[in-house]
């Protein structure tokens, strides 16, 4: 609730409200009639800063190095086209996909900008290779996911290859410092841990050193996986902590795949090239929209092509692959992690 709260004071005007109603009420409709109706702008954009990261993670497609598509960042030149397509109806602006946000020299730069159109600002980072805590708090940014998944440096680093737990710590806690001092509200600091194989057991430990540090919230989050062997590798022994179901080396979700996704009514992703993707689980941008620098964010957005694969959805969603793995209608954070 406060984060809705904390959404509203900031970024509510009657032209997003009515926005969000729109696009509320054509999601609604193309679930009735079966065929995708999208009125208005999404209220939430997905924006790539980059898809280059400074960690090696083994289950990131960036990290792992799978990515088939050119590796880049975005310039803050197209960074500010999309946003002045956007903020006169979009409310939300999510800022990263595959890669690290903060390694784009311009990202504060374009935290900055963003701000400046009152628009809510999410971003998630392994935070290995932060800025002044000052220049991330003066930037605007409202909620700061950091990606931290153990609590001794052995056990972090079986995940986050190359990273260092010491630095992360140091990096937050001069965060929680500088936002006091300036008697800052924002960012929100979360500490999401990813529950694995090798770090269940620290589960107690991190929830005692997120309070200890002063961070705003400690979230629990499963682990997505690609093949069998990761069920061994990385999959926790407690069923609780995962989100698949296991039959001998096969694994699905544990829950049945709709023929419905409010993603691509509501959550669209431009990557670091200008191409827009369908959602963020199109990690290698496998269904090809269009480029924001050859057609507006509108154009493409209402475009036959994505209304194409709309209709697809609506109609066998679970034959594609990005959608068998989809966190869609998944629970993906785990409960009573206070």
């Amino acid at each position: 609730m406060k984060k809705y709260l904390a959404i509203y004071k900031k970024a509510f005007t009657l032209k997003r409200f009515i926005n969000l109603l729109k696009i509320a009420c054509s999601y609604l409709i193309s679930l009735i009639i079966r065929k995708p109706i999208v009125w208005g702008y999404p209220p939430i954009v997905m924006i790539e800063p980059t898809n280059i990261c400074n960690l090696k993670c083994p289950l990131c497609p960036s990290g792992a190095d799978q990515l088939s598509r050119e590796r880049g960042y975005m310039s803050f030149e197209l960074f500010k086209k999309i946003v002045d397509e956007v903020c006169e109806f979009s409310f939300m602006l999510i800022l990263w996909n595959q890669g690290e946000p903060f390694l784009n020299p311009e990202f504060c730069k374009m935290m900055e900008y963003a701000n400046s159109k009152r628009m809510y600002l999410m971003v998630s980072t392994n935070a290995n290779l932060l800025p002044d805590a000052g220049k991330i708090i003066d930037s605007g940014v409202d909620r700061l996911i950091v990606s931290l998944d153990g609590a001794t440096q052995e056990t972090y680093n079986k995940y986050r290859v190359n990273g260092s737990l010491e630095k992360v710590l140091m990096n937050v806690k001069a965060i929680v410092e500088t936002k006091k001092l300036k008697k800052s509200k924002t960012p929100h600091i979360i500490w999401q841990f990813l529950v694995m194989k090798h770090n269940e057991h620290e589960i107690d430990e991190i929830k005692s050193l997120s309070k200890e540090i002063g961070v705003d919230e400690c979230s629990l989050k499963t682990v997505q996986i690609y093949s069998k062997d990761d069920i061994d590798n990385y999959l926790p022994a407690n069923p609780k902590y995962r989100r698949y179901k296991i039959t001998g080396d096969n694994f699905e979700l544990k829950f049945k795949i709709k023929n419905r996704c409010y993603r691509i009514w509501n959550q669209p992703v431009i990557n670091w090239n200008g191409e827009m993707a369908v959602c963020c689980f199109d990690k290698d941008n496998q269904f090809k929209i269009g480029n924001i620098k050859d057609k507006s964010f509108s154009k493409l957005w209402h475009s036959n092509i994505f209304n194409s694969f709309r209709q697809s959805i609506l109609k066998d969603r679970s034959k594609f692959e990005i959608c068998r793995n989809c966190g869609e209608g998944v629970s993906l954070k785990i409960k009573n992690n206070k």
